[in-house]
């Protein structure tokens, strides 16, 4: 069967490639835009106002602190259409600057929306207009890129509808925000992780568990507490301290979208959260994903997909049957849920699955994957680590650490973050898989537990010593693109993995890279510490470099055994999965646990741009970058 009627029988068509502008704005709008939003109120037009200001929020009968847009939560939906001109007139009612970035959108940098990036940002009772022409169609989104006011409700979904005719066939839609939220204040939030990175892991092993054989056998437990080392730090911030979200609504709300039998309903679903991968599933309905990252996919059928903080997935779902369904978007550690119902009438629910058993990290998860843990040995073989406990032992009692510097478009003080010590200097070649500093004390990895040292402290201890015969650890981790996600190994049904994308249309461009860069993903969890190659965003002043046109192949490689979802503002990257001219094209890509991801990307947008972690505690613990891209024959 060819491409074609495959995307027929599963409701694709051809592109008819019509023009469109802003002369047709009032007819663009389809048919059946009244239940498009189902509760989210929507903006749309050439003249938008968005007025950003503090309120209260109900979730599940509590009320909570709240920062919303035009007095919802999320913010309203943004609906546009490609080949217009939007003209967005965002006020500040805070009393604290403001910002909104437009996540995923092509524009001129000066409107991308980072304060200290690309603008100064808003200031307190002040108004501030973002002006761009509209370059593309898709599903996407916009929040907060000031402080943790994102946290706080500030963040809201955007469409734009295609110029000509949608290659994706569908008879209803339905936006689905999930997003997470806290009776805690962010800034508490941040300052217990300082202290405690372990504060709100309820899912450590016990003896129990042990005993009932839920947890690790007891030798690798062994190995395992010899590293302080924590198979159960799968998620930084879990349900201890969160609600999950579905448009705002908990899951005792149970937000409701309609559907006739037999319609072909699109699900435009948007990881808007601070902190929370999700795993999204519909038990006995399945999935056709169609779009991902606002950028059309030729079709895949799915039992069910994770998504990443930050990423948008389009998926179609056909009920047929004249009942409900429970959309499910489970917390990565199954701490809990965020749920919503998908319905012939209102009113009417399905059984909710329960939690899944929560996943344990493994030594794949650690950038270890095939070493040898017998006898319970903290080290791979092959390393000295002599040298290394020495110097540490000598740096136990070291210096406390120095206040936090601000941040570009974090201003630390203002959100009362605490003290964190100045990485830098990070030997990755010393761990033999990229990046962090070796031996016993895997808190220097990024590893989680450990001995309580910063990167500093081991930037000048001595070298480690590897015996170069022996080849226990590869000395990169492997592409971990085909993987579905931890705890989604053997669940029973299909799980999208991001092989399994491949874009409907041919690339833009499918020139060769000219040139490669490797970027490492570091952090020290016993600080609650991260960066990019061992130097947090408040310790670097040059950003990363690239002339106007150029096409680079960038390797992200996960030293750390925490999943970050990477975004880049202002371009779209294609993955590196062997698809060819057909490669995936995405502005966010999780880079999973001790893996690495490889994206191909064309620096056609001149100007600065942000580069970050979008789990919003490790940006603002360090993970950022500046992106810098530079006329041709500029300075570099």
């Amino acid at each position: 069967m060819t491409n074609r009627a495959v995307l027929d029988r599963r409701g694709f068509l051809r592109t008819a490639g019509l023009a469109g502008g802003t002369a047709a704005l009032a007819a663009w709008m389809p048919a059946w835009a009244s239940p498009v939003s189902a509760g989210l109120p929507t903006v749309s037009g050439e003249d938008i106002t968005l007025r950003i200001a503090r309120q209260t929020m109900t979730i599940d009968g509590r009320r909570m602190a709240a920062i919303g847009v035009n007095g919802t939560i999320p913010a309203p939906l943004v609906r546009l259409r490609e080949g217009q001109k939007v003209r967005l007139n965002v006020i500040n009612d805070l009393d604290e600057d403001s910002s909104i970035h437009w996540h995923g959108l092509i524009l001129p940098f000066h409107m991308d929306g980072v304060p200290g990036v690309s603008f100064p940002g808003i200031k307190p009772r002040s108004t501030f207009v973002y002006e761009f022409p509209v370059v593309q169609s898709g599903t996407y989104w916009y929040h907060s890129h000031s402080g943790f006011q994102e946290q706080l409700g500030h963040y809201g979904p955007i469409v734009i509808d295609p110029a000509g005719e949608d290659p994706v066939r569908y008879d209803r839609e339905h936006v689905i925000v999930l997003s997470d939220h806290s009776r805690l204040s962010p800034e508490a939030i941040f300052r217990r992780m300082k202290v405690n990175p372990g504060h709100f892991n309820f899912q450590r092993q016990t003896l129990g568990g042990l005993l009932a054989g839920r947890d690790q056998p007891s030798k690798d437990r062994l190995a395992w507490g010899g590293m302080r080392m924590d198979p159960a730090d799968i998620s930084d911030v879990s349900g201890a301290a969160y609600t999950f979200l579905v448009n705002g609504h908990g899951p005792a709300d149970n937000w409701t979208g309609l559907f006739t039998p037999g319609e072909r309903v699109r699900l435009r679903v948007i990881n808007a959260s601070a902190m929370t991968t999700f795993n999204v599933r519909i038990p006995g309905l399945p999935m056709t994903i169609v779009q991902a990252d606002g950028q059309n996919v030729m079709p895949v059928e799915v039992g069910e997909f994770q998504i990443g903080v930050a990423e948008t997935y389009d998926a179609i779902v056909t009920p047929t049957a004249d009942r409900a369904f429970t959309l499910v978007g489970e917390a990565i550690d199954r701490s809990g849920m965020a749920r919503a119902t998908l319905a012939p009438r209102a009113g009417m629910v399905a059984p909710v699955p329960p939690l899944r058993k929560r996943p344990l990290a493994n030594m794949t998860d650690m950038g270890m994957g095939g070493m040898d843990m017998g006898g319970g040995t903290a080290a791979p073989r092959g390393i000295d680590t002599t040298a290394e406990q020495n110097a540490s032992a000598k740096l136990a009692t070291g210096a406390a650490e120095e206040p936090m510097p601000k941040m570009a478009g974090m201003d630390h003080a203002a959100m009362g973050h605490g003290g964190g010590a100045s990485a830098g200097g990070v030997d990755h070649a010393a761990m033999g898989h990229g990046g962090g500093a070796a031996g016993a004390d895997h808190a220097a990895m990024g590893h989680g537990g450990g001995g309580g040292h910063s990167m500093r402290d081991f930037a000048n201890a001595p070298q480690v010593k590897r015996d170069p015969s022996v080849q226990t650890i590869s000395p990169m981790p492997a592409d971990r693109t085909d993987y579905p996600g931890q705890g989604l190994e053997d669940v029973g049904h299909k799980v999208l993995v991001y092989r399994d994308l491949m874009a409907l249309e041919r690339n833009p461009d499918v020139r060769a890279p000219s040139r490669s860069l490797d970027i490492h993903l570091t952090g020290n969890m016993e600080r609650f510490m991260w960066s990019f190659d061992g130097v947090k965003m408040s310790d670097m002043h040059d950003p990363i470099p690239f002339i106007e046109g150029e096409r680079v192949r960038v390797t992200l490689i996960n030293d750390t055994m925490m999943g970050h979802p990477i975004h880049l503002h202002g371009h779209f990257f294609e993955l590196v999965t062997g698809h060819g001219d057909r490669a995936p094209r995405k502005h966010t890509v999780i880079v999973q646990p001790g893996g690495k991801v490889s994206w191909d990307f064309t620096a056609d947008a001149v100007g600065d741009w942000a580069f970050h972690c979008h789990l919003l505690y490790h940006m603002a613990a360090g993970m950022m970058r500046v992106v810098s891209v530079r006329p041709k024959g500029g300075a570099a």
